[in-house]
């Protein structure tokens, strides 16, 4: 027989090995091969891949308990064993051996907590029966010993183990484990790995007497007859004894049976008592709850009116109206030592109101009478003070713009501007605005008709001191007036030289700028404020944004603190519908407080334009610094306003703009022109005052003007230099090189002038080619047309034979040299007379001279360079010649 595998102490230290952290002891390992069986309709067992694994069953003690588990170990992919899976003996069910294998040798173990029971448990297959009874009997003994108790066993018979066990019964070294070590006498040792068999399942002693009560009885197959036969004699012989027993115990059950029967007398008199008593105490349980009952009613109604007088009390106190709140509700006074009293009634009257409503208040009080006529009486409260307030506001505000309009210290006079002071009105107001927050509170509709009435009563205030102060600033400012024509042709080219100092006309703009944006910004952010709009932050830190204007030190600097609750920025998004209705109503009525003011403002942008129409860049800088700076939401309308302005000046700006190209255009129906326009000139003149007046972001409107201008400006003398195409070329060339001579300092550092300083010195450049051309060909036309000829031939034929061709023969070349180049200096100097005969502009002579000779020294070049290629026997004057006699003239 081959060695088991449960004698294998190498396979015995691998195990070990791999739990060692445990602090388990291993007491059998032997290796299996581990398979999962399944039902098919054929109830056969079938098998799923087999896995190789090895089955080590281990003990642990713990003080005076020992515990059992089955580890289940597998390799790895290097085959060393490492742990997979661990049972725990005590939960060990059933072990069955599987009928359907033929050798016997594959068995399954049950545990009862398994989690899912419907999936079939692994099957363990042993190289042969010895190794399986080997396994079995390991873990009978140690669940009998150590647990005290046997699993179902299936498909083996006990007995058959034991009679196996006691066949292979080895030398066994027992070891007589501490106290400790728990209840196991004797199990596998550690160096033999023999199977246990010193508690088999039938102990020695019962097995002797087995064999002896076997041993009385002759079973041969032989004598069946005989010994059914011999049982039924000694059936017969029982039986008689039994009868006989009966019949001589007869006088004894006579007794027991009287015994039994006066028993039964008093059983059942006893039960008679028993029923009466349980009929009277059942009545006296039923009297008992009864009267549990009615007193558990009782308490719960006292309670219950106990709490009931408590809740109603407090609704009570809840219902009652004070005497004095009742008073200042209906009939009280506004003055401004009453406020605090107005105030608190406002306050009790809310929360009143607040309290009757279901969140505050127990829904099951909510249809009560009481409740609903002491909340339509908090209603008409509510209604009674709502209108009293509304008009005695709308009266108050009425009479303060009066009186301060009535009063006309207020306003600018003759000779003195003066600064609206709005600080007292806002003082006044001011006393109320804890009211308005309350009235908002009790009836949001109010607020709509007060916020009309406010925006009507100081808008008649607002213009009235922008009318005044407008008046006045107009008068007071002394400004010459300069004229508007600036590129016409009939007037002087010296007009504009020495124009008029109108600064005090920007000067004049930005102050009514300074004195009243931060008014309009205040008023729109204290209206906000004062009439309960709730918007995020209205002022940014330090003021209105005015560029390096600040708010006057005059003013209150705490105008928008109006002692109430400011409203809270952090909204969550829920509130961002509600924050976009209320600025869109805000919007609206700053249209109602601000409305029509914008006229005085347009009039004096009207009146600046006037007086010098250039002063519309600097005003629209100065506008467009205010408008960066309006960013808070409360300025809408100001922002509106500034708008409006830089768009009413950038209309004046256009006008003025177009009727300069008017003006320009007008020199086209001139008679014929020679020499530099005039508006090329004035243009510069003008390009350096519009520089001057730049502030701010007016950049864009100068360069807009400037592009116009100059497109209007060359399109024009695109048209005048057709009028006489003989001169056309001269009049191109004097009017570009004016035009770059008087804007070279500036286009250096506007870069939009720089871009039409580039076209007018390409447009120059050109001019100056076809001119030169001209003047070439005036005198050297037959030598320059015979090298034309040469050039246009030769796309066609090859250079030899050019001689060959009619008018281009060697005959030909020498009469044309003799025509052209006999006295060729005469000639040259005919040239330069030409040039400074139509040249206006003596300042560029020079230039187009040195240009002239180097164009004809390039196109001579070009013609001895045919002739050498051409006609290589003749002979022509050098190009140097040419180069040395026209440097000598």
């Amino acid at each position: 027989m081959a060695k088991s595998s449960a004698d294998d102490e190498e396979l015995r230290r691998a195990c070990e090995a791999a739990i060692e952290d445990t602090k388990q002891k291993i007491v059998m390992s032997i290796r299996v091969v581990k398979g999962r069986g399944v039902w098919g309709k054929s109830g056969k067992l079938g098998r799923h891949m087999a896995k190789p694994r090895v089955l080590a069953l281990s003990t642990k003690s713990k003080g005076q308990r020992t515990k059992a588990f089955l580890r289940v170990l597998k390799y790895s992919t290097g085959g060393v064993l490492e742990p997979a899976k661990l049972y725990k003996l005590k939960h060990l069910s059933k072990v069955e051996v599987i009928a359907n294998d033929p050798t016997g040798c594959t068995f399954t173990l049950g545990f009862d907590n398994l989690r899912s029971q419907s999936v079939a448990p692994p099957q363990w297959t042993m190289r042969n029966i010895d190794d399986r009874n080997r396994l079995l009997l390991c873990i009978l003994n140690i669940c009998k010993d150590v647990l005290g108790r046997l699993p179902k066993v299936v498909g083996i018979d006990v007995v058959e183990m034991a009679l196996w066990a006691k066949e292979n019964k080895p030398t066994v070294t027992t070891t007589q484990r501490s106290v400790q070590d728990g209840p196991v006498a004797a199990t596998v040792t550690e160096s033999d790995l023999k199977v246990t068999v010193e508690k088999d399942l039938v102990s020695q002693a019962e097995e002797e007497d087995m064999e002896a009560l076997l041993g009385t009885y002759v079973m041969g197959i032989g004598e069946a007859e005989a010994f059914s036969e011999r049982l039924k004699r000694e059936l017969l012989a029982l039986e008689a004894a039994n009868v006989h027993a009966i019949l001589e115990s007869e006088p004894l059950i006579d007794e027991v049976l009287k015994g039994l029967e006066a028993s039964t007398s008093c059983v059942d008199d006893m039960d008679e008592w028993l029923g009466i008593f349980n009929v009277k105490l059942r009545h006296m349980r039923e009297d008992i709850e009864s009267i549990e009952t009615r007193n558990n009613k009782l308490e719960m109604q006292s309670v219950n009116n106990k709490a009931l007088i408590e809740e109603l009390d407090k609704l009570v106190g809840r219902l009652r109206v004070p005497s004095e709140y009742a008073a200042c509700l209906t009939g009280g006074s506004f003055d401004e030592a009453r406020m605090i009293q107005n105030v608190e009634a406002c306050e009790w009257l809310a929360n009143a109101l607040r309290g009757l409503e279901v969140p505050h208040l127990d829904p099951t009080y909510a249809n009560i009478r009481a409740v609903k006529e002491k909340r339509a009486e908090l209603e008409k409260l509510k209604t009674t003070f709502v209108r009293r307030a509304s008009e005695f506001l709308r009266s108050y505000f009425a009479s303060l713009v009066d009186f301060m309009i009535s009063d006309k210290s207020y306003f600018s006079q003759r000779g003195q501007l003066k600064r609206p002071d709005h600080a007292d009105l806002r003082y006044k107001c001011r006393t109320y605005a804890r009211l308005l927050q309350h009235l908002k509170s009790l009836d949001k509709n109010c607020l709509g008709p007060l916020r009309k009435a406010y925006c009507s009563s100081l808008n008649l205030l607002l213009r009235r001191e922008a009318r005044e102060f407008a008046n006045e600033l107009r008068a007071s400012t002394k400004a010459s007036r300069n004229p508007t024509v600036w590129l016409e042709a009939s007037t002087g080219s010296s007009q504009n030289v020495n124009a008029a100092d109108t600064s005090t006309v920007s000067e004049a703009y930005a102050k009514m700028l300074t004195i009243f944006i931060p008014l309009l910004v205040d008023e729109s952010s204290f209206f906000a404020h004062f009439m309960c709009f709730e918007v995020p932050t209205l002022v940014p830190p330090g003021g209105v944004g005015n560029g390096s204007k600040s708010r006057n030190n005059d003013d209150d600097t705490n105008d928008d603190d109006l002692g109430i609750m400011d409203i809270d920025d952090d909204d969550d998004d829920g509130k961002s519908g509600k924050n976009s209705a209320e600025l869109t109503a805000l919007n609206e009525s700053l249209q109602d407080l601000l409305d029509g003011i914008q006229d005085d403002f347009y009039a004096v942008v009207d009146w600046a334009y006037k007086i010098d129409p250039l002063r519309c860049i600097s005003m629209h800088g100065i506008t467009e610094r205010y408008l960066s700076g309006q960013k808070a939401d409360a300025a809408g309308f100001v922002r509106l306003l500034l708008g409006d302005l830089e768009s009413r000046i950038s209309m004046q700006f256009s006008r003025f703009v177009d009727e300069a190209c008017h003006q320009i255009e007008r020199n086209e129906r001139n008679v014929r022109q020679m020499g530099v326009l005039s508006y090329i000139l004035r243009f510069a003149t003008l390009a350096t005052r519009m520089e001057q007046y730049i502030q701010g972001q007016s950049r864009d409107l100068v360069d807009q003007a400037y592009t116009k201008f100059v497109s209007i400006m060359f399109v024009t003398l695109e048209k005048i230099s057709q009028t006489d195409p003989k001169y056309a070329d001269i009049i191109l060339l004097e009017n570009y090189a004016a035009f770059q001579n008087s804007l070279y300092d500036l286009a250096n550092v506007v870069p939009t002038l720089a871009k039409f300083y580039h076209q007018a010195s390409e447009a120059y450049e050109q001019a100056c080619t076809r001119y030169i051309s001209t003047i070439i060909y005036s005198q050297f036309e037959r030598l320059f047309q015979f090298a034309r000829k040469i050039e246009d031939l030769m796309y066609t034929i090859t250079p030899e034979e050019i001689p060959f061709q009619l008018g281009l023969s060697k005959m030909d070349l020498r009469k044309m040299l003799k025509a052209s180049l006999t006295g060729v200096d005469k000639n040259i100097t005919m040239m330069y007379k030409k040039l400074q005969k139509y040249l206006t502009s003596e300042e560029l002579l020079p230039s187009l001279w040195d240009k002239c000779k180097k164009e004809f020294l390039d196109k001579y070049e070009s013609f001895a360079q045919l002739v050498a290629k051409i006609y290589p026997t003749e002979t022509i004057p050098s190009v140097e010649e040419m180069r040395v006699l026209l440097a000598s003239m």
